[in-house]
């Protein structure tokens, strides 16, 4: 099963299937066309690569996602082995051609003597049964039929013992019910693994913002050093003509020769870090071909603002967290009652009810049924065990309520995250609008810079400073973008809400074999 796993987003039960399909066929064409267009990576134009796209690739592509969908996978086959393990079992058992020649021990009972006799059989058996698991009480009910037969060649008997119908029950009456609580941890368990997964999902959106990111600064200076390498090589041109007219100094064409130097290394410097940012990109989607490829920033950064008490919500109905400690709390609880039912007085009741008769010929095992009837208790006392029944009775209500302790530190640390989450988050439109505003003023001024040294009226350093202003409020609004889709993805996670579209964002196992 290679495609076990669909992404859906659903608002209602009615409309689920239908939205599956639709995001799901709307995924594939995405990640497939633009695939495609970076196996067609010759051609003149470079392909544009977003955000959306890189992530989309990632979840379906990389090794994390692969990881992620096995380990899902896994828990969905042991959900469904639980859910058959509640199921009736059929089973068909027997030995074959058992052949037994040898010396057996047999006694005389009118005196009580030992003597060995040969002994040359031939054994065949044939049971078929189904098993029911009663997971209210416990107990274990079946329906049985047996064939046995036995050949005695010493003394040239054939002997026949059937049961054709048998129905038995076995009921601990005080043991620990193991598959009663297993009714409540295996659906949770599932449950889990599936948030679990989702989660890896958006850890997957996360570590890939951050890669596209490092590959947008390393781009972002590579771009900058070569427009500065351009623009320092026409200032030089320009400065050796002045100094020909001798309206410049020496010292200022050294100065701009210098920057000429320093563009030409700070530019290969840019294009050697672009190329290791671009090869950790994309070797994590697992895309090879790439060299034409050029990330688009996100810059359409939505104004968006969630309610603290709506994200709370969404956490707390959506995330694996409640869930887990739900979990941990159930987990105490059973080894609590598992300490309780094994201490004292253990009881078991044994119930059968059928027909048998024995033959020497195949129909005559089937005539004239006789009534089988078996029923009984067994027990189990313990008299004196140095107190540990009772200490582990004790220890179990000590870690039940370590475990109620921790987990009420545990959820008060949870919330107060969310909080911070929360207000990093709404904060992050207005960083990034100021930091786009900051950018535009920066360039601006390097322009009014750029044409106030052509006409001689400031010198290189003023035009350096300007440069170096204008460089580092780039770096700063592609920052404040990392900052808030990293910020994004990982409200998106505690949350499993997709904010843009308010949709939640669930993950399912398709029911293949």
């Amino acid at each position: 099963m290679t495609d076990g796993v669909c992404v859906c987003y659903q608002n209602s039960i009615s409309l689920q299937m239908k939205s599956k399909q639709m995001i799901n066929m709307q995924k594939r064409y995405n990640i497939i066309t633009f695939l495609m267009t970076l196996l067609l990576s010759s051609s003149v134009f470079a392909q544009q690569v977003t955000l959306g796209n890189a992530i989309q690739i990632a979840q379906e592509n990389s090794l994390d996602a692969k990881s992620a969908h096995f380990s899902f996978l896994a828990s969905y086959w042991t959900y469904r082995s639980f859910k058959a393990e509640l199921l009736p079992s059929v089973n068909l058992s027997g030995g074959l051609m058992n052949y037994n020649r040898s010396l057996v021990e047999a006694r005389n009972y009118d005196d009580g003597r030992l003597s060995y006799v040969s002994n040359n059989t031939l054994s065949n058996s044939l049971t078929l049964s189904v098993d029911q698991q009663i997971a209210a009480t416990g107990g274990t009910v079946s329906l049985m039929s047996y064939l046995h037969r036995l050949d005695q060649f010493t003394y040239k008997e054939t002997t026949y013992n059937s049961q054709p119908l048998r129905i038995s029950y076995t009921q601990p009456l005080r043991a620990f019910n193991s598959l009663k609580w297993q009714k409540k941890t295996a659906p949770l368990e599932y449950e889990i693994a599936q948030k679990r997964y989702a989660s890896a999902m958006q850890d997957i959106a996360i570590r890939v913002t951050t890669l596209f990111f490092n590959v947008l600064f390393a781009q972002s200076n590579h771009q900058q050093s070569k427009a500065t390498l351009a623009d320092r090589e026409t200032l030089y041109a320009m400065a050796q003509k002045r100094l020909e007219l001798g309206t410049t100094t020496k010292s200022e064409v050294l100065q701009m020769e210098l920057s000429v130097l320093n563009a030409r290394v700070a530019e290969g410097n840019n294009r050697i870090t672009l190329d290791d940012a671009m090869y950790n990109l994309f070797s994590y989607l697992r895309v090879t071909d790439y060299e034409a490829s050029e990330l688009v920033p996100p810059y359409n950064v939505p104004d968006l603002v969630v309610g603290m008490d709506e994200v709370l919500q969404k956490a707390i109905a959506n995330s694996s967290h409640t869930k887990e400690l739900r979990l941990e709390m159930l987990n105490a609880e059973r080894t609590l009652a598992q300490a309780k039912a094994n201490k004292g007085l253990q009881v078991t009741l044994n119930g059968e009810l059928g027909f048998m008769q024995t033959a020497d010929n195949f129909a005559g095992a089937y005539r004239k049924l006789l009534d089988n009837e078996i029923v009984g208790l067994t027990l189990r006392l313990p008299i004196f065990d140095w107190g540990v029944s009772k200490g582990r009775v004790r220890m179990a209500q000590a870690q039940l309520e370590v475990v109620r302790t921790q987990q009420e530190k545990t959820h008060q640390d949870y919330i107060q995250e969310l909080r911070k989450k929360v207000m990093q988050f709404n904060a992050q439109p207005a960083q990034c609008r100021n930091a786009l505003r900051a950018q535009e003023i920066a360039e601006e001024r390097y322009d009014i810079m750029r044409r106030r040294y052509e006409a001689g009226t400031v010198s290189v350093t003023d035009l350096n400073t300007a440069l170096q202003e204008m460089t580092s409020a780039k770096t700063q609004y592609i920052s404040q973008l990392n900052t808030f889709w990293s910020d994004y993805y990982s409200l998106q996670k505690s949350t499993l809400y997709d904010w843009t579209a308010n949709r939640d964002i669930i993950y399912e196992m398709k029911n293949e074999e």
